[in-house]
């Protein structure tokens, strides 16, 4: 369920081991384009299908009714708008999100939505973590995943979907630090960006990486507590240090962007691709209003962001405070 480059990375890992997929995408041009050329015409396009392998439909509702396990890879800013048209019951579905977003408006995990507003039963929903850039799958370098769902069982199974030459993958029943730590991965690549773009260099990246992941940390004990839960786990640290430091990242890019100069809006024009955590940051910063976490970086990327506060001064009052 989803066009963009995530989604095609996804789809060609499932390829590798399913014999045939439907595919939600939602413009009849670039299904035309897919069709005709035999790739995603707008990324990840050095990817190649066996196009009788895909059944590619524009019909939320048919591609729905037609399977039995739906990933979703939609954008989350734009995940309700896609879920209006949908008049397929999802109960008896299984679901597995690979959305690295909350739902805004609701600020919900995605796992909590589904449940919540689908009656999609718990131990039904999968979510995935990386630490995966979608461009190395295209090149099939080796990367990994990590399957999040409270039946262990049910996680197993969607992992050996998954699991090929190229991808290896474990498995958790974290599914909320799983997803928090998505988002947040995201926010704090927007800070790592935005210190390369201010002409911070590898000792201080160094420096907000580690304060990052205590950040983290902390906020994911007091919202979601787990006592098996470990940070240095590559769904969650892995996949914070991917995020923040790949130039494959689009977090990243769009940091490095507001840190030499460009406005929001700017920035993301000239980007192609969504920068989930700019919707991440604000969505974190609403959820924390109520646990009230100590979240330092949080906080900054909001006021860059949200109240336009400048970055020069926003992360120079951040490198006072880390240690």
């Amino acid at each position: 369920m989803g066009g963009g480059s995530w989604a095609t990375a996804i789809a060609k890992i499932l390829l590798s081991t399913e014999d045939s997929i439907n595919w939600f995408i939602r413009r009849d041009d670039r299904i035309a384009d897919f069709q005709r050329l035999g790739h995603n015409p707008a990324y990840l396009s050095s990817v190649q299908f066996d196009m009788k392998q895909i059944n590619l439909s524009s019909d939320i509702n048919k591609v729905v009714e037609e399977s039995d396990i739906l990933v979703f890879v939609t954008p989350s800013p734009y995940f309700k708008s896609h879920m209006k048209k949908l008049k397929v019951k999802l109960r008896d579905k299984f679901i597995v999100s690979a959305i690295k977003g909350i739902v805004p408006e609701d600020n919900l995990l995605m796992s909590d939505y589904f449940h919540r507003f689908y009656g999609v039963p718990v131990e039904n929903i999968a979510v995935v973590a990386g630490p995966c850039h979608a461009e190395e799958v295209a090149m099939e370098r080796l990367s990994y995943l990590t399957i999040g769902c409270h039946d262990i069982d049910n996680a197993q199974e969607i992992a050996r979907k998954f699991t090929n030459s190229y991808v290896k993958t474990s498995v958790s029943t974290d599914v909320a630090g799983i997803e928090f730590s998505s988002v947040l991965k995201n926010v704090y690549a927007i800070a790592a960006g935005i210190c390369h773009g201010l002409k911070y260099g590898d000792n201080f990246q160094a420096v907000l990486m580690s304060n990052a992941i205590h950040e983290m940390n902390s906020f994911l004990a007091t919202a979601r507590p787990m006592p098996q839960r470990a940070v240095n786990d590559s769904a969650y640290l892995g996949d914070l240090l991917v995020t923040g430091y790949s130039n494959f990242s689009r977090n990243r890019v769009f940091g490095t962007m507001i840190g030499k100069g460009y406005s929001v809006k700017s920035a993301q024009m000239e980007m192609e691709m969504t920068a989930e955590g700019y919707y991440g940051t604000r969505c974190m910063k609403e959820i924390n209003e109520h646990y009230r976490v100590n979240m330092p970086i949080l906080d900054a990327m909001y006021n860059i962001l949200y109240e336009h506060i400048s970055p020069v001064i926003e992360i120079k009052l951040l490198t006072d405070s880390f240690k």
